[in-house]
């Protein structure tokens, strides 16, 4: 078991050696792009029943649509925690973790829950259990309301990495043990697999590592997932989430090269249907649209840093090549969507991106 473990650990490590030689190589790296951080909000909050498309997600930070579900406005907000704290972790290193920093996750995660029963942000201040049924059925007893907070005190400061632990483990094996000790606190009635699993590429930007997003991993592996965690948590059986964890990271590593090179062909299809004219909008719009595959001209008007009559030429001419939809029949502030682009983004994980023939 140990030298299964030990073995799946050293692929992790290469993984993610292999990704940060990657990065270094980009400008502004894929691996910390937007589309990542909003695919693992997506997971994330589905793993806990917070249902939402990445479709959805993107068209409602266009759109700003202030009726839209609640349920969409809870993972965009878990996409905007996760992009603002993992830069912040990544300019303050481990001491970003503070107890403070648990709460103001939760806070930001939880605020759009209307069914959230106590003040988002604050810790429990009663008994709670895993399990279906009442306590007597329970598969899992967090600690009592009284020991919470200095149980997540405990958390925190070992993810601060000061102790001998920092010399003597890996990164690997602090995220696992941290992460499984996060779960087992339970901090608050509700949201804590998120805030927990946000944290996770947080640590690896605190040691200065390109952030993995392995929350559509653990989507896919679910029940893997909760073999670990309950066999960490309950019989300190420590392997078993650091070699499910090692496989995450190989897992994300593999899925992140795969869909990189998926959009550099489709970007070679693209720039192939049409003529466009050298340094044009529409040819250089054609390198962001893998990060903003729906989109308005006036986000394209920003980013290109163009007028909007110039976005606009550029959308006419991207709809004509069958690069761009427009899929709302609005008459004003229409979004257009890069189907092709979105279905590489959305495609199950693990599954092999289907391309265009032309």
């Amino acid at each position: 078991m140990i030298t299964d473990v030990a073995r799946r650990h050293e692929l992790a490590v290469q993984a993610m050696a292999a990704v940060d030689v990657y990065a270094r190589t980009l400008s502004d790296p894929f691996v910390v792009s937007r589309i990542l951080t909003r695919q693992e909000a997506v997971s994330s909050s589905a793993i806990e029943g917070t249902q939402s498309t990445l479709d959805e997600l993107l068209t409602e930070e266009e759109t700003h649509d202030e009726d839209g579900r609640a349920q969409v406005r809870q993972v965009k907000a878990y996409a905007a925690a996760l992009e603002a704290h993992v830069r912040r972790a990544r300019r303050l290193g481990p001491e970003v973790f503070t107890q403070d920093l648990v709460g103001q996750l939760h806070r930001k995660i939880m605020r759009d829950d209307p069914d959230y029963p106590d003040r988002p942000g604050r810790i429990r201040d009663v008994t709670v259990w895993i399990g279906t049924g009442g306590i007597a059925y329970s598969t899992f007893n967090p600690p009592p309301a009284a020991n919470v907070a200095a149980c997540l005190a405990d958390n925190v400061s070992y993810m601060q990495a000061q102790g001998v632990h920092a010399q003597q483990q890996s990164l690997l094996t602090r995220m696992a043990i941290a992460h499984s000790h996060f779960e087992a606190v339970h901090p608050f009635r509700d949201g804590n697999g998120r805030v927990g699993r946000l944290l996770l590429p947080m640590m690896m930007a605190a040691e200065g590592r390109t952030p993995l997003y392995l929350a559509p991993y653990i989507e896919a592996n679910k029940p893997a997932y909760y073999t670990a965690l309950k066999a960490s948590q309950q019989k300190l059986d420590w392997p078993a989430m650091v070699g499910f964890l090692s496989d995450a990271v190989v897992g994300s590593t593999n899925e992140l090269m795969k869909t990189r090179e998926a959009l550099l062909r489709l970007e070679a299809k693209w720039e192939a249907r049409r003529v466009y004219r050298g340094g044009s909008s529409s040819l250089r719009a054609l390198k962001l649209l893998p990060q903003y595959p729906v989109v308005t001209i006036a986000r394209l008007a920003e980013l290109l840093k163009v007028s909007v009559t110039s976005a606009a030429t550029a959308v006419d001419q991207l709809q004509s090549a069958r690069i761009l939809k427009e899929r709302t029949g609005y008459a004003r502030n229409r979004v257009f969507f890069a189907s092709e682009a979105l279905s590489i983004l959305n495609r199950p994980f693990g599954a092999d991106p289907i391309l265009p023939r032309r």
